[in-house]
């Protein structure tokens, strides 16, 4: 896996991008700072898209049923693996760190007769 930081005119096109290939994609996010610990904030739910949006300084991650949102992001990175995104690490203004962890449900075959 590839481990790289996006610069910040990169973010909203790569967002785009990116959420239009998410089908099927599920998505966890743990929440690191040294105030907090380390927290699994969201576990497995279908992932609808991930956008930034630079009028109001803020990442949005829509999940099924949720959306989680992260204002004044100053620093994101995205671990790529061969067959695509594997994570996304958002650093916000208080060091806060945000990891979207993604993974595909398992396709099983069809069961034999």
């Amino acid at each position: 896996m590839r481990t790289r930081k996006l610069e910040k005119t990169e973010w909203n096109p790569y967002f785009d991008r990116v959420s239009k290939a998410l089908g099927g994609t599920l998505a966890e996010i743990e929440v690191a700072s040294l105030s907090l610990g380390h927290q699994v904030e969201v576990n497995w739910l279908p992932l609808i898209g991930i956008a930034y949006d630079p009028k109001d300084d803020i990442v949005e991650i829509a999940l099924q049923d949720l959306d989680h949102m992260i204002p004044k992001a100053r620093e994101i990175a995205v671990e790529e693996a061969p067959d695509g995104l594997a994570s996304v690490q958002i650093t916000d203004s208080d060091g806060t760190r945000q990891i979207v962890k993604l993974r595909r449900p398992l396709m099983l075959p069809a069961p034999s007769k």
